[in-house]
C-alpha cells in the first residue's frame, strides 16, 4: 500500500489519464448535483442588486474549506472555521456581498455569529451547520437590519433560476458569474460536482476577494474531502494571480452530501482517481473565470512549465511569471518581450539552469536553450493581440509540470480600483 506521501504524488501526474471518464456538464451549475438548494436576493446592502445568497443542502453534508493565508482573517472566516470543526459536517452557506466584515473588531465577530444563527433558526438547523462568507468593502460593519431582511426573504428551490440568483448574488466587481459542472461515474454511480464563484480584483490566492463554493454528490468523509481540496487548490485556485493582492476574506467551501450513493471515498479506492479529476477539473475552470475576469481585464494568459526539477518550482515559476507587471503590461500591449518572462523566471528561488531554458509564446519560438531563437515580429503580434494568450517555459532540470493563470493589466484596471468605494 502506497503512503500518503506517496500517494499524493503519484495522483499529480496520474489523474491526467482519467479526463476523458470526466464529463462536462455544458448547463450544468452549483445545483446540478443531487440534493441541493440555493436562492439569492435584494437585501439593500448593495443599491439596486442582489447580495445576499444561500446554498444548502437537504441533509448535513461533509464539508472541507479552504481560507486566505491574509494574517488579518474576516469574522465570517473564524465563524466558519468553528462551524466546520465541530463535526466536520455543514448544512447551509450563508453569503453576503457588498461588505466583507472585515476589520470590524468584537462587533464584526458578533455580527457574523447573529448572522448563522438567523439561519439556523429559519431553516431549523444548529448553528454549528451553518457556515459564513461575505465579500466586499473591508472596514465596514455588515448592515444587520438588512441582513436581517434578506434572510428572512430566502426561499431556497433547485431551479436553474435558483442557481442564477445565488451566482448574481455573490458578485461584486466581477462582470460575469462564474459556474461549471461535472460528472463521473464512481462505483457504477453517477457522482456529480457543481461550482460557483466570485472574484475579479484582490486576486493572488493562496487562498482575494475570492470566494468559491462547489457541491457534490458523492460519498466521502471530512477528512479525506479537506485533504482533497488542500491538494487542489495548490494546483488551481493558487496558481491565479490578477494583481498581487491577497484578500481577507478568500474562501472555497465544498460540501459533499453523499446522495449518489457511491461507497465512501478515499485514497485507496479504486476510483479515487476518477474523483480527483473531477474535483481538479472543477476548480480548474473556476480558477481560469476568475482570472479571466480579472478587473480591466482583455486577455487570459495561461503559464506551462515542463522540466522542472518538481511540481511546486514549476508552479512557482509559472505564477511569477503570470503575475509580473511587466509580462501583463506587455501581454496587454501586444508586444513579445520574452526578456521580461525570462527575468521573472530567474527572480524566484526555483532550481533552473540559466543556460539552457525554452520560451514559447503560443507556437511562436522565443528561445532556445537561452540563446534568442528568429521570430516574426508581425506573427508575435497578431496572435497577442488575441484574448487567450498561452506561455510555454522548458527548464530541462526535470520532468516535473505546473500551470498559472491570470490575465493582462489594462487601464481600466486603475479606474476601476480607483474608484472602488464610490
Amino acid at each position: 500500500m502506497q503512503g500518503k506521501a506517496e500517494y499524493k504524488e503519484a495522483s499529480l501526474v496520474q489523474a491526467v489519464s482519467y479526463k476523458n471518464v470526466v464529463k462536462e456538464i455544458k448547463n450544468g451549475n452549483i445545483l446540478s448535483p443531487k440534493g441541493f438548494l440555493a436562492t439569492g436576493v435584494e437585501a439593500g446592502i448593495k443599491a439596486s442588486k442582489k447580495d445576499v445568497a444561500l446554498i444548502m443542502s437537504e441533509i448535513p453534508a461533509s464539508c472541507a474549506a479552504v481560507y486566505t493565508t491574509n494574517q488579518f482573517q474576516a469574522a465570517p472566516l473564524k465563524v466558519s472555521q468553528e462551524s466546520i470543526s465541530k463535526e466536520g459536517y455543514i448544512q447551509a452557506v450563508i453569503v453576503n456581498s457588498g461588505c466583507a466584515n472585515a476589520c470590524t473588531g468584537q462587533k464584526g465577530l458578533q455580527d457574523a455569529y447573529e448572522t448563522r444563527k438567523l439561519v439556523a433558526d429559519k431553516f431549523h438547523l444548529a448553528e454549528h451547520l451553518v457556515a459564513v462568507a461575505s465579500t466586499g468593502v473591508i472596514g465596514v460593519h455588515l448592515p444587520m437590519e438588512k441582513m436581517v431582511n434578506g434572510i428572512e426573504q430566502l426561499n431556497p428551490g433547485n431551479d436553474v433560476s435558483d442557481a442564477i440568483n445565488f451566482q448574481t448574488a455573490i458578485l461584486t466587481t466581477d462582470t460575469i458569474m462564474k459556474t461549471c459542472c461535472f460528472s463521473a461515474e464512481i462505483n457504477g454511480k453517477t457522482v456529480t460536482m457543481g461550482g460557483a464563484a466570485k472574484g475579479s480584483g484582490m486576486i493572488h490566492p493562496n487562498m482575494a476577494t475570492m470566494l468559491g463554493f462547489i457541491t457534490t454528490d458523492v460519498n466521502i468523509g471530512h477528512e479525506e474531502l479537506q485533504a482533497a481540496l488542500k491538494e487542489v487548490t495548490e494546483k488551481s485556485f493558487n496558481q491565479i494571480t490578477v494583481d498581487g493582492d491577497t484578500s481577507t476574506n478568500d474562501t472555497v467551501t465544498v460540501l459533499a452530501n453523499g446522495k449518489a450513493g457511491n461507497e465512501s471515498l478515499n485514497p485507496n479506492h479504486p476510483d479515487w482517481l476518477v474523483f480527483m479529476q473531477m474535483f481538479t477539473m472543477t476548480s480548474e475552470s473556476l480558477a481560469k473565470q476568475i482570472a479571466k475576469d480579472g478587473e480591466g481585464a482583455t486577455k487570459l494568459v495561461e503559464v506551462e512549465v515542463k522540466g522542472a526539477k518538481n511540481h511546486l518550482d514549476a508552479r512557482m515559476i509559472a505564477k511569477q511569471i503570470v503575475g509580473s507587471n511587466l509580462v501583463k503590461t506587455a501581454v496587454h500591449g501586444a508586444d513579445a518581450n520574452w526578456g521580461r518572462i525570462i527575468s521573472a523566471i530567474g527572480q524566484t528561488t526555483a532550481s533552473i539552469n540559466p543556460e539552457n531554458v525554452d520560451i514559447s509564446i503560443g507556437t511562436i519560438e522565443m528561445l532556445k536553450n537561452s540563446e534568442p531563437a528568429a521570430f516574426s515580429e508581425e506573427i508575435a503580434l497578431q496572435y497577442l493581440q488575441g484574448d487567450f494568450i498561452q506561455i510555454f517555459v522548458d527548464l530541462h532540470v526535470g520532468d516535473a509540470v505546473g500551470k498559472a493563470w491570470g490575465c493582462d493589466l489594462s487601464y481600466d484596471y486603475i479606474k476601476i480600483n480607483a474608484s472602488y468605494r464610490s
